[in-house]
């Protein structure tokens, strides 16, 4: 009988969708089936809802923004600028909504021998906000941006196997690697990497101008950003919006209010503990992805005393990851293992020993350390929501093996500034990458600015470094996933950073929002591209 039903509603659907019905015969349909008629009439909706169209306006309250942000892609470091540069740039390629790469700017891509050097071709015809026409020139001005011993880019790292770029005409692009790389094309779609319009190979990287969606109107660093659609965007079937509007509101509690009253169409990092609550209201969906977003707390080997192995693998076993997901995540998520490499990343090391809470080996590994007194653990729900509740978890923990953990909870203001890649240790967040070498690159290579680890200079580090570039040379799989088991079995044990858990990106969605049936787990926010992805519902 139920599934009888099922299929009968699952009909219905269908005939309304197709027009083959009415907007009150549909109801009076299933409630003729004993469906209730507000259902009835949020399935009509939702039907309706479907097919994209242009207009209106979309507002997204986001856990993320600083004062301290800038329009710069180079320094890009929370969600809330990665929305802003996708809503107003484009990249050479990027993750689709199935999670898959695909062009972007560049029409089509392909390797030069065997993978040594990737040649760009890039699509005609498309603008800049400012009027001027994209080039190669644009393409290799604003790559160059992030190249060279005085970057400080965030992408610094991502794209140091490049040695050279190099054009063919005025609308191929050619990169020149160090060795051969088979995950380049996935390189070029990291979101510092947008293209910016060049003038005599100069690029003015705070302006907000590029090739997006939207123009951007009004930026507020920390506070908001603004932007209309614009009307000579090359994609078809994209930035449905008239405006859209990026709002901070680092406050959960107040994220949340904000999409109950309507002041905003969805929000980001709903918080676990409230999703139930939350998906009781009318009209709200709650979208729970599993990607490779994850929640560490790095330690600077370049602070004291982090720079001893014992001290940190004694902090390592110190932590119980179970509980800490369980009373943090409340099953929205899974255990980390100290490594940066998610369950659904391809080369994921599952044969890998997951490390568990062991007091006795904790206290044995500080007490070979010499350590002794408080040692501070900087956090803040700037991190992610409930890193304040996690640094206390490991505090108590951690006291069972003989260690005394100060929390020093930090403002939330300025907090991946001030904080974050400057203090010993520190509460974080990672939304993770598509494939492994990008990981590695981003975060965990030593001349990379975003090794918040500060993982260099010893045996381990030096043997990592070496093998990621081995690795992305490498074109036998099989010898590939035996060398990027090993880089994290080296993090693992040697590195700074602790992996504690994995996270599902919860998002919650009003009743004037509507999106395709495929949203992106890459990042948060369907890729954080939902300015450009989703459309009006009403």
């Amino acid at each position: 009988m139920i599934d009888r039903k099922k299929r009968f509603i699952r009909e219905q659907e269908t005939r309304f969708g197709a027009g083959q019905i009415d907007r009150r015969s549909f109801i009076t349909a299933l409630a003729a089936a004993g469906v209730a008629i507000p259902a009835a009439m949020s399935m009509a909706t939702r039907v309706e809802a479907a097919t994209p169209r242009r207009g209106g306006s979309f507002k997204m309250g986001m856990g993320h923004g600083s004062t301290t942000d800038s329009l710069d892609p180079s320094t890009y470091e929370n969600g809330f600028m990665t929305a802003t540069g996708f809503a107003f740039g484009n990249c050479l390629t990027e993750i689709g909504p199935d999670n898959a790469l695909r062009p972007e700017l560049a029409e089509s891509y392909e390797p030069i021998d065997g993978g040594k050097s990737w040649a760009f071709t890039l699509r005609k015809g498309v603008e800049f906000h400012n009027g001027k026409t994209l080039t190669a020139d644009d393409v290799i001005a604003s790559i160059n941006y992030h190249r060279g011993a005085d970057s400080t880019s965030a992408a610094k790292g991502v794209i140091a196997p490049v040695t050279d770029i190099r054009k063919d005409g005025d609308n191929v692009v050619i990169f020149d690697l160090e060795s051969p790389n088979a995950d380049f094309p996935f390189l070029v779609s990291d979101y510092h990497l947008i293209i910016l319009p060049s003038e005599n190979g100069e690029i003015d990287p705070t302006a907000g101008i590029g090739t997006g969606g939207y123009v951007v109107q009004n930026f507020e660093p920390g506070v908001r950003m603004q932007a209309t659609r614009n009307p000579n965007y090359f994609k078809e079937g994209a930035a449905w919006f008239d405006d859209i509007e990026l709002m901070s509101i680092i406050n959960v509690t107040a994220r949340q209010n904000a999409l109950l009253n309507g002041e905003v169409g969805m929000i980001d990092r709903v918080d676990p503990k409230t999703v139930a609550l939350l998906s009781r209201a009318p009209q709200v969906e709650i979208l729970d992805l599993v990607g490779s977003l994850h929640y560490t707390f790095p330690m600077r080997l370049d602070t004291p005393p982090f720079g001893d192995f014992d001290l940190r693998m004694a902090l390592k076993l110190a932590i119980n990851r179970q509980e800490i997901v369980d009373k943090i995540l409340l099953g929205y998520g899974t255990v980390g293992n100290d490594h940066p490499i998610s369950p659904i990343v391809p080369f994921y090391a599952e044969a890998l020993p997951q490390r568990e809470f062991d007091p006795e080996q904790a206290a044995a590994h500080y007490r070979k350390s010499g350590h002794s007194g408080p040692i501070q653990l900087s956090t803040s729900e700037a991190a992610f929501a409930g890193a304040v509740d996690a640094a206390l978890l490991i505090q108590a923990s951690a006291k069972q093996a003989g260690i005394e953990i100060e929390i020093v909870r930090e403002p939330k203001d300025g907090y991946w500034s001030n904080v974050w890649n400057k203090k010993g240790w520190c509460a974080c967040y990672w939304n993770g990458r598509p494939t492994a070498d990008w990981m590695f690159a981003s975060a965990y290579v030593e001349g990379t600015e975003w090794n918040d680890t500060a993982w260099r200079n010893t045996e381990a580090a030096d043997k990592f470094n070496k093998l990621v570039v081995e690795a992305r040379a490498e074109l036998d799989s099989a010898k590939r996933r035996e060398m990027y088991f090993e880089c994290q079995r080296l993090i693992n044990e040697d590195g700074g950073a602790i992996v504690p858990m994995f996270a599902n990106y919860i998002m919650g969605i009003g009743p004037g929002v509507a999106h395709g049936e495929n949203v992106a787990s890459n990042l948060e926010n369907d890729g954080n591209r939902a300015t450009e992805r989703w459309w009006a519902a009403s």
